[in-house]
């Protein structure tokens, strides 16, 4: 660390610096949110607890969206965290994801009786529901902490669990072998441990802009896209070369070494705060001071007179796009149900697809390893469409004004090509369809919480963002369960009965061929193209608030924070 940090007892302070700052934060976020996509791999073992507890297809489709379910009604983790601290969100959501797989991972090996499929329904909600906690434990925080680029901050961190399908392949790969219902059981105990681990690192931080600030995000990109190639590569390889229990294990190592790489970024970041600080402390800035204080306190009793208002008197009186809205005040908002249409018909339809995901390769005749190849595959596109979502539409408002919503309209039309793919299937084109559909549901998402602060505001921004993704649910479960599994269960049906048997002749109910997805995926295509038009019609009405400056506010008091600051410190 040099001259700037020379004494003991500095290195001490600023060790404490360092583990209390934003850039050490965002590491730490970093891996939760690479532990926090378990839900992706629900097409790997999913065939375990087909075979294991002899359900049919539409019975596994409800364990799937009980799963979306879970993953996406976060309301509860927003209201918990409007008024208890980020740690005691992180807890409640390490606790549920270990009790939640770990049930499924005694099930499906059979320790423990066999489960009704309420029970079954219970646990895997519960197991994905612990996602929540974690989103809006770190997520919500570090777009709080760095409210300027949260464009690339929801980017990077949606990326980061993009990948964790593919993280988690590589680790159980090299823990267990090949053996996907021990899978199960690395889900349900790691990312608890590193939620524990950074317990007290996620908390809201005083805002100190930097001004190479979107550099140091483009050196977390480039690592983390290095990440994302390297994971790629093995795939790639293991599917052509027999790979021995070392060489995963030296894959797994590589792996974790690239996770921990932003550090030395959050190193270097936290440094440089550090000798700005004592820059900041030993110039004489009282007068500076003395007007941004009077500012915050004018300010807060601003605040303080606007709180007195009962909200459900300006329940259907919303303040201007951009301001913060009143929970009410946004979910009843014409922007907000337009978003949640389309969430209902993109986010609803991709999570069917890749639910189906390994059915539809066994229907078409790939190999078990294809199948495992197509989760891969959807993982790590998932990862570029978030951070290619993240980074490019911010470059887009930052330059030519472009709307948010308008990208949401692009990334659903390309969604509809990898549903045409699956409903009319050519040789390999099930790869082609893995790589637009994890692109384009990995896109989504960073761009639905993005919108959602931009038009209603920071204030309530860890419920809202959880309100958003309610759509997603319900269009999983009217899309997958009453849709594609039901026709799905037909067709083998019908097939069942030209070989002259029942279902009571068969554990598990399959279809094999190109009909058993073909009308559902055409209906998961019109609907995705009906939510890209609900989508453009947003971006039509919110074209004047993006041509403004959506982030002049926050530049605005940046002064006023960074002399408070000061002020602390110097008191302190």
């Amino acid at each position: 660390m040099g001259s700037e940090i020379h004494s003991s007892g500095e290195t001490v302070r600023f060790l404490i610096h360092f583990f209390n700052g934003r850039w050490f934060m965002v590491f730490a976020s970093f891996l939760i949110m690479a532990c926090a996509g378990a839900t992706y791999l629900f097409g790997t073992y999913s065939k375990d607890i087909k075979s294991t507890l002899g359900y049919d297809q539409t019975t596994l489709n409800l364990l799937g969206f009980f799963k979306d379910l879970g993953a996406n009604v976060g309301v509860m983790s927003g209201l918990i965290a409007e008024v208890t601290p980020t740690w005691f969100v992180l807890v409640i959501g390490s606790a549920m994801n270990f009790v939640g797989y770990f049930m499924i991972w005694l099930t499906v090996t059979g320790k423990v009786a066999k489960p009704r499929v309420w029970q079954m329904c219970l646990y895997i909600c519960i197991g994905a529901n612990s996602q929540n906690f974690a989103n809006t434990g770190a997520l919500v925080t570090c777009v709080k902490n760095f409210p300027e680029s949260r464009g690339v901050m929801l980017g990077l961190l949606k990326g980061y669990v993009g990948l964790s399908g593919a993280i988690f392949t590589q680790l159980y790969f090299a823990i267990y072998g090949n053996d996907s219902k021990s899978l199960i059981l690395l889900i349900a105990w790691l990312p608890a441990v590193v939620s524990l681990v950074f317990v007290y690192s996620i908390r809201e931080k005083k805002v100190v802009r930097q001004r190479n600030e979107i550099n140091v995000f483009y050196n977390f990109l480039y690592i983390s896209i290095f990440l994302a190639l390297f994971l790629m590569a093995m795939n790639i390889a293991e599917k052509q070369v027999h790979f021995t229990k070392a060489a995963y294990i030296a894959s797994a190592t590589i792996c974790c070494v690239l996770l921990f790489v932003p550090l030395t970024v959050a190193v270097k970041q936290e440094i440089e705060v550090w000798n700005m600080k004592k820059l900041a402390e030993e110039e004489p800035s009282e007068v500076k001071i003395e007007k941004p204080e009077k500012d915050i306190d004018h300010l807060k009793e601003d605040g303080e007179k606007k709180e007195m208002k009962s909200c459900l008197l300006t329940v259907f009186d919303p303040p201007p796009r951009g301001e913060d809205y009143t929970i009410l005040q946004a979910l009843l908002s014409l922007d907000m149900i337009i978003l949640f249409l389309a969430t209902f018909c993109g986010l609803g339809s991709s999570l069917t697809a890749l639910d189906n995901l390994g059915q539809i390769g066994e229907s078409l005749g790939y190999p078990n390893h294809a199948v495992s190849s197509f989760v891969s595959l959807v993982s790590i596109w998932n990862y570029f469409g978030r951070v290619f979502s993240g980074f490019v539409s911010e470059y887009l408002l930052a330059k030519h004004k472009l709307p948010r919503p308008l990208m949401m309209t692009l990334v659903l039309l390309l969604s509809c090509a990898g549903h045409l793919l699956i409903a009319f299937p050519v040789p390999g084109s099930v790869y082609i369809a893995s790589i637009l559909m994890g692109f384009s549901f990995g896109a989504q998402l960073p761009l639905l919480f993005a919108i959602i602060s931009e038009l209603f505001g920071l204030k309530y921004f860890s419920t809202l963002f959880n309100c958003g993704q309610l759509a997603s649910p319900l269009g999983s479960y009217i899309l997958n369960v009453r849709v594609t599994g039901m026709l799905y269960d037909r067709e083998a049906m019908k097939q069942l009965t030209a070989r002259g048997l029942t279902r009571k002749d068969v554990k598990d109910l399959t279809c094999l061929g190109s009909q058993c997805y073909k009308l559902p995926f055409v209906i998961l295509a019109a609907v995705t193209f009906f939510g890209a038009l609900v989508s453009l019609g947003l971006a039509i009405r919110t074209r004047k608030f993006y041509k403004g400056d959506i982030y002049k506010k926050f530049r605005d008091s940046h002064e006023s924070d960074e002399s408070a600051m000061v002020s602390d410190s110097r008191k302190s």
